[in-house]
Formats: C-alpha cells, structure tokens, sequence
C-alpha cells in the first residue's frame, strides 16, 4: 500500500470522531422536536459523545499497545457502525444517548490508532508530513459535520443523519480490514502504564497553561457548532441547509489557518506566536458578539475569523508541548486531547444554561472573558518561565 493512502485510510478513521460530534448541529431543534425532548438533553448528545471520547483515550492506549492496532481499529469500528444504526432507530432521547455513548466508544480507537500506525510507518520528514495530514483531517471533522448534516436534514428526514454514518463506518471498516496490515514491531514490549505520569505532567505550569487555554478555545468552539444554528434561526430564519453552509467558510478559515500556522513557527518564536494568535481568537468571539444580529455577511466573516486564528494557534500549542515534554511527549498529547475534548463537551452542556433566554451577548461573552483570561494566565506562566531562564 502507497503511504499516502495508508495515511488517509487511518485518518478518515479519525476524522470520523469529530465529525460525528457535530454533524447533526444545525438539526438539533428539529431533532429535539422529533423527540419531545429539552434544549438541554438533545444538547447532552453530543456531550455524552464528548466526555466518552475522551475518556476512551486512555483505555485505548495500552489497549492498542497490547492488542495490537489492527483489532482495536476494527473492532471499534464495528462498535461504531452498530452503534449508528441504533441512533438511527431512536426514537426516544434516552435510547439516543445510549448509542450516542457507544458510538464514541467505538470511534474514540480512531486517533489513538492513526497517530501510533503513521509513528510506526514513518520517519523523519515523512512523519511530520503524514501528521500534518492526519491533524489536518482531524480539524476538517467538526466543520464539515455540519455542512454536511445540515444538507442532509434538508433534503430528507433528519435521521438518516445517523445512517449516513453507519454507512461511512462501514467503509471505513471494510477498507481497514482488507488493506491495513499490523504494524506493532513484533519485538515491542507494552510499558506498563502509571497514573502518576499524568501527575508528572500537571506539574509543568506552562504546559497546564497550554491545556488550559485549549479547553477554553475549544468551549468557544463547541459554542459555534452548537448554538449558531439557533441564532441564525432566530435572527436570519435559515433552512437547514443555509445553516449548514454558514459553516463552509468556517471550515475553510480553520484548514487555512492550520497549514498556515505550521510555516508561522519558521518565522515566530512559539510563545509570542501562540499569545498572539490566542488573543485574535478570542477578540474575534467578541467581533461575533457585535455583529451576530446585525448583518449575516458581517456573521460570516466574525467566524471565518474565529475559524482562522484558530488554526494558526494550534499546531504552535502542540509544537510547544512537544519542547516542553521531551520524555514524556505521548503523555502530554494525551492530557492535551483530555483537555480539548472536555472543552467540547463543556461547551453545549454549559452554554444551554447561558443560552437560555436566546441572549448571544451573555453566552459568547462569557466564552470571551473566559478565553482572555487563559490567555492571560498562559502568558504570566511564559513570563515567569522566561525569568526562571
């Protein structure tokens, strides 16, 4: 198999986890409709998905280690194409959550598995250009979701959202299973795995400070995916597919920003260029809090915005984890993706309660206080480290 399929082969399945997270985003109220259900619990959908996600991460770990990446890739597709069918099938919000929950269990092996298969096929050059295309995928997922699931919901009825996905999964599944071979060195010895490395990493202050803002970037994140549909409903009566290609630009600002971001490092050092490009970001939820009810173009560019200076701050966060952590990388990285994941899950179950009222300044300015506040934090922590020398 050529390495470039190999790598998109594994990184579709990862793509796959934030994808379904938010493909149904811009039919959550007809959905809640459908099933005589409350704001809050058609939004604790896709944070149950969240919080499974990420605990998921350290399962799968030794799992893989052990298992081998081949059998925990197919049996957690398997897991998740099953479990898509039965979100399918739902028709009461306590059933939905059930598969919901197990859908991630399934589609969480996804990135654990890409990253470790593209680490044991590649080297040097070759790897760092293979994780460019798997982060790449990964940022692609929670903005095509929408795009897609919003035009899907327009053109038939919103549940076969659901087996659109069991139908992915089922390619994903059956291209895994007849291509993917096992790459575990045959003379690997699994590390037994100790809480305390996590310990270990929480002590590094500017490292915690990097995780801490990515919680808060990511809350802000899952704010737009989830709540945006009802403020284009309410201030534009959107059709679902409209709502969706609000999205499009947004999913774009994020690819650019993310290739972008790679090349700024060449040119910026990564403490200044991360407190920077934070601070864009965050400034632009409030251009969004300005502009959100008062013009749909002037909408359109506070989330490309949003979207762009998004993807520039990440791959400066975790080129500075990887400085940060040089003994224990694939620790940092996973406390990093805990940290990101519980964000997204922060974000709809949180916001429901802000969101209440349908007041947009109150719901993104608290993402905004929040996210200066991070920024803030990660750059006294810089600061301090830089007097320490």
């Amino acid at each position: 198999m050529s390495p470039r399929l190999l790598t998109f082969m594994v990184a579709f399945a990862a793509f796959l986890g934030p994808f379904t997270q938010t493909v149904y985003a811009p039919i959550l109220p007809e959905l809640g409709e459908a099933l005589q259900t409350t704001p809050f619990l058609i939004n604790l959908s896709i944070s149950i998905f969240t919080f499974v996600l990420a605990f998921m991460q350290i399962i799968y770990g030794p799992l893989v280690d052990r298992s081998g990446r081949r059998r925990c890739l197919l049996l957690g597709l398997a897991c998740y194409v099953v479990a898509s069918i039965g979100c399918f099938m739902s028709t009461h919000i306590e059933t939905l959550l059930m598969f919901r929950a197990l859908q991630a269990v399934g589609i969480a092996a996804g990135a654990v598995v890409a990253v470790t298969v593209i680490g044991d096929r590649f080297e040097g050059a070759e790897r760092g250009r293979a994780m460019g295309s798997f982060q790449m995928m990964v940022a692609l997922g929670p903005v095509v979701g929408p795009v897609v699931g919003g035009f899907v919901g327009e053109h038939v009825d919103f549940h076969y959202v659901f087996l659109l996905l069991a139908v992915v999964g089922g390619v994903a599944l059956l291209s895994n299973a007849i291509w993917l071979e096992e790459t575990r060195p045959a003379n690997s010895t699994p590390r037994a795995f100790h809480p305390s490395e996590y310990l270990d990493v929480a002590r590094n202050r500017q490292g915690l400070a990097i995780m801490l803002l990515s919680f808060v970037q990511y809350y802000a994140f899952y704010n737009y995916l989830v709540f945006m549909p009802r403020v284009l409903d309410t201030a534009y009566g959107l059709s679902a597919s409209e709502k969706g290609l609000v999205f499009l630009p947004l999913s774009i600002a994020v690819v650019v920003g993310s290739f972008a971001g790679g090349r700024l490092l060449g040119r910026w050092r990564p403490r200044p260029a991360l407190i920077i490009t934070a601070t864009l970001n965050a400034l632009s939820v409030l251009l969004f809090i300005a502009v959100a009810q008062w013009s749909l173009a002037a909408l359109v560019l506070a989330v490309s915005a949003f979207g762009l200076f998004l993807g520039l701050s990440l791959p400066v966060q975790t080129t500075l984890l990887m400085d940060l952590y040089p003994h224990n990388r694939a620790t940092a990285v996973g406390s990093y993706n805990f940290f990101r994941f519980m964000g997204m899950a922060a974000g709809p179950v949180l916001g429901s309660w802000l969101y209440q009222d349908g007041n947009v300044a109150l719901l993104y300015g608290f993402a905004a206080g929040a996210f200066l506040l991070a920024v803030w934090h990660a750059r006294l922590r810089f600061k301090q480290a830089c007097q320490r020398g």
